[in-house]
């Protein structure tokens, strides 16, 4: 249904556009919420972009705009445009989003940038970008709601009403002592049932979750959506409070996680690919099919060993793309359920051995089935028990170590501290050829003496 929307909005902006309907495309686009209009900017041109972003009359939404484009687009967008104006509307942002957007300038525009806008904003956006764009600290807002221990329930609700109107989380006061570290949490429930003089350390919750700057943002997604919180505070070294982790930004991760395992699991790298250049989806994608294409020229050279025995029973041949096919699918689907696993947090590394012996158990379990059934074809084709028996077996055993590899190799890559997803692509599909050619010529010589 929003997909359907979002078409109709695309292809209304680029009729008005074409026909000049200046009035009508006004209408539209102040009616839009930017995030939807984003969908529009990726399929126009760079003149086009800038017609339909002038047209944008609430600066707030302008910076909607600004957080929902992806790179390319927000880079080429920004270097055309008024350096004022984009100063404008950054300060008109959450910090946040704008120490991500910052980070992705140039170093000499980023800092000319930094100059202009308001001191107070300025400095915030520093600190965030003084920790790795992935971290806690890089993702964290540093608009929050703190009041010390003796403060009154109307205390707080006054400092609600006066000094954090703006704040973007406001569900969740955070209490510090006299040196801002963190003590307990009261929420806004909380504070209205209580008597107004009763002071928050009388009903705050001492059992805090939190994170520190450096905890990487994967795992902070996993506490907010494990506990069900929609914010979750972040401390410095000392305990201090520095921060909080809102529910919406944990939303746009677990969905950048989610697109960079499945990229990486397809080995067309770890980033957003729709919207790139001819060119640069070349140079992403290439390095990832080199694995792909060493394997292969190494499969190729382990059939050639078999040449001769190939010249002598040609019908073995017949075989290798269902074997290949039948262990690289099952690689896959074990590599697949473990890299969800671990992302998940289902599946801990610690349990290697248990989750590895369970995909080699369905492994062999579906390799005695498929290969009683392919060698059952081989044996009605062409009437050699001996070729039957071969391919029977090259399919257990190639499907069986298919299985293993698939979700070995995820595993053994988190225990590195590597990304699991990396394993699922080139890599698992590249041994699992290799692995079943040579299983499966060095079983069918054995048996039919060639």
């Amino acid at each position: 249904m929003q997909g359907d929307r979002n078409k109709i909005l695309v292809e209304s902006v680029k009729r008005l556009l074409r026909r000049g309907a200046v009035a009508h495309l006004r209408k539209i686009v102040n009616r839009t919420h930017a995030s939807d209009l984003s969908m529009a900017f990726h399929s126009l041109s760079l003149s086009n972009q800038y017609k339909l972003f002038d047209l944008i009359e609430d600066i707030e939404q302008k910076g909607v705009l600004f957080s929902e484009l992806d790179e390319d687009t927000f880079l080429n967008l920004v270097e055309g445009m008024d350096l004022d104006h984009v100063v404008e509307i950054l300060d008109h942002m959450p910090t946040d989003d704008v120490a991500d957007l910052i980070g992705q300038l140039p170093e000499e525009k980023s800092d000319a940038i930094l100059e202009k806008m308001k001191k107070e904003g300025s400095e915030e956006v520093e600190g965030l970008l003084r920790y790795e764009d992935d971290t806690a600290g890089g993702i964290m807002v540093p608009d929050f709601i703190a009041l010390r221990e003796d403060a009154t329930a109307v205390d707080a609700i006054r400092s609600l009403q006066k000094e954090y109107v703006d704040v973007e989380m406001p569900f969740y006061l955070y209490v510090v002592d006299e040196y801002g570290k963190m003590t307990g949490v009261c929420s806004l429930r909380q504070l209205v049932v209580v008597q107004p003089a009763t002071p928050l350390k009388d009903f705050m919750t001492t059992d805090v979750f939190a994170v520190k700057t450096d905890m990487d943002q994967e795992e902070v997604a996993k506490i907010v959506a494990h506990y069900d919180i929609l914010a979750v505070p972040v401390v410095d070294e000392t305990n201090k409070l520095v921060g909080i982790v809102t529910v919406d930004d944990v939303i746009d991760i677990i969905r950048e996680e989610a697109t960079e395992d499945i990229l990486k699991m397809a080995g067309a790298g770890e980033e957003f690919v729709e919207t790139k250049s001819v060119l640069k989806s070349i140079r992403i994608r290439l390095p990832w099919l080199f694995a792909c294409c060493i394997g292969g020229i190494i499969a190729s050279l382990i059939i050639s060993s078999f040449q001769e025995s190939l010249s002598k029973v040609a019908y073995i041949a017949v075989f290798i793309p269902v074997i290949m096919g039948m262990s690289g699918n099952i690689g896959i689907q074990s590599s697949t359920i473990v890299v969800r696993g671990l992302a998940t947090g289902r599946l801990d590394i610690r349990n290697l051995w248990p989750v590895v012996f369970k995909e080699l158990s369905i492994g062999l379990i579906l390799g005695v089935v498929y290969g009683f059934f392919i060698g059952l074809v081989a044996q009605i084709q062409y009437s050699r028990e001996a070729l039957a028996l071969s391919v029977a077996l090259a399919v257990v055993c190639s499907m069986s170590l298919a299985a293993l590899s698939g979700s070995l190799m995820p595993m053994l890559f988190a225990r590195l501290n590597m990304d699991p997803a990396v394993a699922t692509g080139p890599f698992v599909t590249t041994a699992i050829d290799i692995i079943s050619v040579f299983l499966y010529f060095n079983i069918a010589v054995t048996l039919l003496g060639i």
